[in-house]
């Protein structure tokens, strides 16, 4: 039993977090770490992994050592841990000596649940002796996935914490990561001896993102259509592949009104932070940023996520839309991309110091990537067939499921764009090779003769549009290689041959103008603050004091340098403004209100419903009461 009293993992769930009942799978998992079991996890985002190592941490004796690997986050995460309760602290090279020996002497006299500290830090001599020195009952690796060269966001420092479990061989470890193939999580177990442990694969499956990819034409001005008609006032990341790309995205869209800020590696960690805290602070800040950012980030109501550059997974492509629509209300993840960013993939892969088998899935993975953005088949069901999930139907919340894809007998646009860049000599990019087709009067290509080829000319039928699209299809399916160490010309592949001669078919989708304007979408139009307690049955949420208590809950987190969602989600703003509950009983009621924020908060939020329903002259309506 725990200080507050707290005997279950029930009774922690609604005392400190506030909530009636746990999620699929957090339960079992809690359960097996109370019971001294290892435990490795593979659960989206937004559907509470964190939860299943803070509630054993609070009824188990001792300090949970949580390995984080972005020290910028880890204040935010303690800060969360503190409003509700919890007693945490992190350790990381930002802290003042002073600071650090109080951590340090907090955890040595069994005064901290958690205990944040990145892996760097974790496998240092030093710490590892102070470890011998405090009661620990859990260690939780935080983003797993970090621990595979088969994944994304690679840390060689992950790899040695597999000797925790000879270290530590009575402390139970829970392995954590929104994202994994069946390479990376069995690179995982292995890396980490887990093998004995129990192993928890939750559906990744985000029925409030919808997905939208696009043919980049205009970049900025599509990027701009987008945020303006489909998300104005909203916050957002956008995600650029350079760091240069950032800075001149978001000195665009502010040009244009758009509160945009910029965050990648090679910015002070002072700008960063100000930046990452204007970010989660705010309502309708944009973060244009390369994918240093977002890890951990724990921003509930980001609206969409726009990718300006092909990821190069789809382990980096789900990790980063994952940071969309985290309270459950719709949200989007809207991509634009051209061949460009296929070619600078593979010089990446290229470039790497990889081995053979290395660059080979690097490969299979850019491959699947590129197969994601050409498919005609629903986003959701090609995206989660990667990861073995089956979806069996459409999903009717992405761009193919709501405005459809046409194919058609593509085998002569393809004979005709595989026959003009062999003759070229397999050296020449798309622009040029569509120049030929067009017949275009270019004095490059008479200089180069290929006016007098059979091919110049014979592609007039389509226009140039209409050609790139044909050649990224054939990139996509393999059937051409952009040669890096030939200034990126297109050359044949063996797959290519079938089609070539005959023998095959090549369905090609019909192209398709790039569009950012407004859809129509039944999901999406649900979206917006307190969506979700609007929609619960005949009760109404009251727009203007959910406004109200919005800008409270701003007030007091400036006051603690905290980001708003710390205080109260939204969706629980939303509770208070639907259900008008008159005293702090009433308050207890709605979900995402544990004891310490009651405590805290509790008062400060019901005068300004009991003056609000003065004004109104509104009677209080009881949670459940129809």
């Amino acid at each position: 039993m725990d200080k507050t009293g707290a005997r279950t993992p029930h009774d922690v769930l609604k005392g400190y977090f506030g909530y009636d009942s746990f999620r699929p799978y957090q339960e079992e998992i809690i359960n097996d770490l109370l019971d001294g079991n290892d435990v490795f996890t593979v659960m989206h985002t937004g559907s509470g992994k964190s939860l299943c190592y803070q509630v054993p941490a609070v009824l188990l004796p001792g300090t949970c050592v949580v390995v984080s690997p972005l020290i910028a986050l880890m204040q935010d995460q303690v800060e969360s841990m503190r409003q509700v309760g919890i007693q945490a602290g992190f350790l990381n090279s930002m802290l003042l000596p002073q600071d650090a020996f109080e951590i340090e002497q907090a955890a040595r006299n069994g005064g901290l649940d958690l205990l944040y500290v990145a892996p760097e830090r974790l496998m240092t001599e030093g710490f590892l002796a102070f470890l011998k020195t405090i009661k620990i009952c859990l260690f939780a690796i935080d983003e797993a996935h970090c621990v595979s060269q088969w994944g994304h966001d690679f840390r060689p420092e992950y790899l040695q914490l597999g000797v925790l479990s000879g270290m530590f061989p009575d402390v139970p470890r829970i392995a954590l990561t929104a994202t994994a193939d069946e390479f990376t999580r069995k690179d995982i177990i292995e890396k980490l001896n887990l093998e004995k442990a129990r192993h928890f694969l939750s559906g990744l499956d985000r029925p409030n993102i919808s997905y939208t990819v696009d043919v980049k034409n205009n970049e900025k001005k599509q990027l701009l259509n987008f945020i303006r008609d489909r998300h104005p006032g909203e916050s957002g990341i956008v995600y650029c592949t350079t760091r240069n790309k950032t800075e001149e995205i978001a000195g665009f869209l502010r040009e244009n009104d758009v509160p945009a800020y910029v965050y990648h590696a090679g910015l002070d960690r002072d700008t960063r932070l100000r930046h990452q805290n204007i970010f989660l602070q705010n309502d309708g800040a944009v973060m244009v940023a390369t994918i240093a950012f977002g890890m951990g980030i724990n921003k509930p109501d980001i609206r969409y996520i726009a990718h300006l550059n092909l990821p190069k997974t789809l382990e980096n492509y789900y990790q980063e839309t994952g940071r969309a629509g985290r309270d459950g209300e719709p949200a989007e993840a809207w991509m634009i991309y051209g061949l460009q960013d296929v070619a600078v993939l593979q010089q990446m892969i290229d470039a790497s110091r990889g081995e053979e088998e290395f660059k080979r899935i690097q490969y299979r993975k850019m491959d699947a990537m590129l197969g994601y953005c050409e498919s005609g088949h629903c986003r959701r069901q090609v995206l989660l067939a990667y990861f073995g999930e089956r979806l069996d139907g459409p999903c009717g919340n992405c761009d193919i499921c709501i405005k459809g894809i046409e194919t058609v007998d593509g085998t002569l646009a393809a004979q005709k764009a595989l026959s003009c860049s062999f003759r070229t000599g397999q050296r020449f990019g798309v622009n040029y090779l569509i120049d030929v087709l067009l017949g275009k009067p270019a004095e490059r290509i008479r200089n180069f003769g290929h006016d007098r080829l059979s091919v110049y000319g014979i592609g007039k039928e389509l226009s140039a549009a209409e050609w790139r699209s044909v050649f990224r299809q054939l990139v996509a399916a393999r059937f051409l290689k952009v040669d890096m160490e030939n200034k990126g010309g297109l050359r044949l592949t063996s797959k290519c041959r079938p089609v070539l001669t005959g023998k095959e078919k090549f369905l090609l989708r019909k192209y398709r103008v790039a569009d950012a304007r407004p859809r129509e979408s039944g999901k999406r139009a649900a979206s917006g603050p307190g969506a979700a307690a609007r929609s619960s049955g005949p009760h109404v949420c009251h727009e203007e004091l959910f406004e109200r208590l919005k800008t409270a809950r701003y007030e007091l987190a400036r006051k603690q340098s905290l980001p708003a969602y710390v205080i109260f989600h939204n969706s629980t703003l939303a509770g208070f403004a639907t259900f008008l509950p008159d005293s702090l009983a009433g308050m207890r009621s709605i979900t995402g209100v544990g004891e310490t924020k009651l405590e805290k908060y509790g008062e400060v939020f019901l005068e300004i419903i009991r003056e609000y329903k003065r004004e109104k002259d509104l009677a209080v309506l009881q949670r459940g009461e129809d």
